[in-house]
């Protein structure tokens, strides 16, 4: 189940985007958290959340042991493009989302962002890069979506408002570049997941620093301790861990796998919010639920089964005649 390009395991890629979906969902009760709290701003948390992060990533790469390279290393040029690249993408995502919210509410922001980053992806891999997704993965992806849509909307009165749903169209469309791009990268040569994050957390720090600076980078709070450690749980796990995880394991498994999978952010945020802020549970949140984890487990059984087949040995009489020679 190994990917020759990049060394990881596909099953190991699978485990790693399971648990980066899972602690994106976090990100959000935290941000609540963070909100009533102090008078922080949405592209503040962000900015914060992306170069803590950022902190925490370098940190990790110089306590790390040094392991000699099994390959050259890429050119400083290539390593650069794939930064700004990525972090561009990444900029988009985390900006047009939050836009989007504050535009049209978040029941429809996250249906719209989440729900077309899928459609999107399959897209853009199958033109791009020859993925083709097959009935049984289309019908997971047809189930994550509509579980998405009962999880988010069941029982709301959502308002839909043309300026946030284009915003948050241009969100999955930065979320599906970055997630095709990472594929590319993973496909054709290999790619350096712990070097990519680093340099994707740098460029969406800077592309978020001036509107960061003019929303405001202090908050004005009586509990300077509380946001504090806030802000250090969202920049060490929804996001240095959670991005770290989710570029190492979106360069081995499929891009509408990926979409799909990451789907579990709404589904832990769901859980957070009925345990830990005090919302109601109701039939919309388990059947929605119910839905997204069952399509979620089937399309990840699939990819693995894939990789198997791919990764087993062909029966000597399948073999080309000439290597029977």
């Amino acid at each position: 189940m190994s990917n020759a390009s990049f060394g990881l395991p596909v099953g190991r890629g699978l485990l790693y985007l399971i648990v980066a979906g899972a602690a994106w969902g976090t990100a959000g009760a935290a941000a609540s958290l963070v909100y009533r709290a102090g008078d922080m701003g949405a592209v503040t948390l962000s900015f914060w959340r992306c170069a803590a992060g950022l902190v925490l990533l370098l940190a990790g790469r110089l306590l790390r042991p040094r392991v000699r390279p099994e390959a050259a290393p890429e050119p400083l040029g290539r390593r650069t493009w794939k930064a700004v690249a990525t972090g561009l993408a990444l900029a988009v995502f985390q900006t047009a989302y939050f836009a989007a919210v504050s535009a049209t509410g978040l029941a429809v922001a996250t249906v719209v962002t989440l729900g077309a980053g899928p459609v999107l992806i399959a897209l853009g891999a199958r033109l791009a890069l020859g993925e083709h997704l097959g009935r049984g993965a289309a019908a997971a992806v047809t189930g994550a979506l509509a579980g998405l849509a009962v999880l988010t909307l069941g029982g709301s009165g959502a308002t839909v408002r043309p300026s946030g749903v284009l915003l948050a169209l241009l969100s999955a469309a930065g979320y599906s570049l970055m997630t095709l791009l990472t594929r590319w990268w993973g496909r054709h040569g290999g790619t350096d997941s712990s070097g990519t994050t680093v340099g994707a957390f740098a460029v969406t720090s800077l592309c978020l620093l001036p509107f960061a600076l003019a929303e405001g980078l202090l908050p004005h709070t009586d509990h300077p301790g509380r946001i504090l450690v806030l802000l250090i749980y969202i920049a060490a796990v929804p996001t240095a861990l959670a991005y770290a995880l989710y570029f190492a394991g979106a360069a081995v498994v499929r891009s509408a796998t990926v979409s799909v999978i990451m789907l579990l952010e709404p589904v832990s945020a769901a859980v957070l919010a009925v345990a830990l802020l005090g919302e109601h549970l109701t039939a919309s949140t388990v059947a929605g639920t119910l839905l997204m984890l069952g399509s979620v487990a089937g399309l990840a059984a699939a990819e693995a089964r894939e990789a198997r087949a791919v990764a087993a040995p062909r029966p000597v009489s399948d073999r080309p005649q000439s290597a029977l020679r």
